[in-house]
């Protein structure tokens, strides 16, 4: 991979604008597209590393990293390697039979997070509908809820993916307007306030779900020791801690499981994006027999859930993740990061958060918005994408290198410079 970096121009560019082949590809992706993402105006061709290049051959830091689920760079060998190996061999069998890679995948995955079991799906909120009815199943054959009344508690502004029982637990209206009638069953709470929660959890309650850092919030990192208090009220009150570990688990945020790095434990931890390796959507349910094991033959499935490509590379993952290195690159880059970019609050930043190489920058209106900032990273050859009007979401892959976290900071700074009011 090449570690030539970019120098920075000597004076800011101009604004961003697709080449005429950009807007070619994009003309005839939106003509058949329903209009549901809004995406930056550039056409990615192909990646490598912590890089990738447009249709013109133009060169872009990856800063992310597709929502997290690139966290291990583009085109990284070991796990190319491993889905070609299990490309000639068999991709797909459907758990109506058992398959070679599956075995180990769930073993490696199980020890990594300190849990006896593993159901793998597909996506983030396979997963988390998957916890849901766990939780449920769980709640009415062990806890004794009565029929029909269990109730998840989770955190308003929260992220659990788009399908109609994760928007019901939702209280964005973009995600919510016209899709009801909503799953019931759900009540929600502000994240990190443990009085709010406490007042909400009843005989009812089944379960508390909740991102140990809220991601789409805009990077929201709960207060000191509020993990650890919820964890003590659910136990305290018999009821499932499930911790959505999708976008902060794996090493993004310096450690394996965001939660565990608090120092608790959950009931029911769920994972995905960067454990497919960018590759192929892995997905998966962690947790102990005395709550998996509420399910049986019949109750729940998927018919690519665990199929042979995928835990071939999930274990990969895992594999790499034993090693503890990505974690640490997280954790030692990511100070670097937080440390260039906490230079620039009072200088068109006025906030950020977040832990190992995942930042949530929030930009003072009076140099623009989000998007206006990306937009001009963008033009720079750094991506980067807003969440929320006023933030944007730094997450380079972890293959990224001190001399590219600087090229970012210097971007960056650059922008902001260039936006100066």
């Amino acid at each position: 991979m090449s570690t030539t970096l970019p120098s920075t121009p000597a004076s800011p560019s101009p604004a961003y604008e697709p080449s005429a082949a950009q807007r070619a590809v994009i003309d005839r992706e939106l003509a058949h597209s329903p209009k549901n993402y809004a995406p930056l105006p550039l056409v990615i061709d192909r990646g490598e590393g912590a890089w990738v290049w447009d249709v013109d051959g133009n060169r872009y830091l990856d800063c992310m990293a597709a929502y997290s689920a690139a966290n291990f760079g583009h085109a990284n060998e070991r796990f190319l390697a491993a889905a070609k190996a299990q490309l000639e061999r068999v991709t797909i069998t459907s758990r109506a039979l058992h398959a070679t890679p599956l075995g180990p995948f769930l073993e490696a995955l199980a020890s990594l997070a300190g849990k006896e079991l593993v159901l793998p799906m597909n996506t983030g909120a396979e997963a988390n509908e998957t916890a849901v009815k766990i939780a449920r199943k769980w709640g009415y054959t062990v806890k004794g809820v009565a029929e029909g009344r269990a109730k998840v508690v989770a955190m308003r502004k929260n992220f659990h993916g788009r399908t109609t029982t994760m928007i019901s637990m939702s209280d964005d209206p973009l995600a919510r307007e016209n899709y009801g009638p909503y799953t019931p069953g759900f009540e929600l709470v502000d994240f990190g306030d443990v009085d709010q929660l406490r007042a909400a959890i009843d005989d009812d309650t089944v379960a508390v779900m909740l991102e140990p850092i809220q991601g789409e919030a805009g990077i929201i990192v709960p207060p000191d020791g509020y993990l650890q208090k919820v964890r003590e009220l659910t136990r305290e009150r018999n009821v499932l801690l499930v911790c959505d570990e999708v976008q902060t688990g794996l090493g993004r945020t310096g450690a394996t499981f965001r939660h565990q790095a608090e120092g608790i434990e959950a009931d029911l931890i769920t994972v995905g994006k960067s454990l497919g390796a960018g590759i192929v959507p892995v997905s998966a349910v962690i947790g102990d027999s005395d709550v998996m094991g509420v399910l049986a033959p019949g109750t729940h499935g998927s018919t690519f859930g665990g199929n042979p490509m995928a835990a071939a590379i999930a274990l990969a993952v895992c594999q790499e993740l034993a090693t503890g290195e990505p974690q640490e690159r997280s954790r030692t880059l990511g100070e670097r990061l937080h440390a260039g970019l906490a230079r620039r609050v009072g200088s068109g930043v006025s906030e950020v958060r977040g832990m190992g190489l995942w930042a949530g920058v929030d930009i003072d209106p009076a140099y623009g918005s989000a998007k206006d900032i990306c937009l001009g990273l963008l033009a720079r050859g750094v991506l980067a994408k807003d969440t929320q009007a006023r933030t944007i979401r730094f997450a380079p892959p972890f293959v990224v290198g001190a001399d590219e976290i600087d090229l970012l900071l210097r971007e960056f700074g650059a922008v902001l410079d260039a936006r100066r009011p």
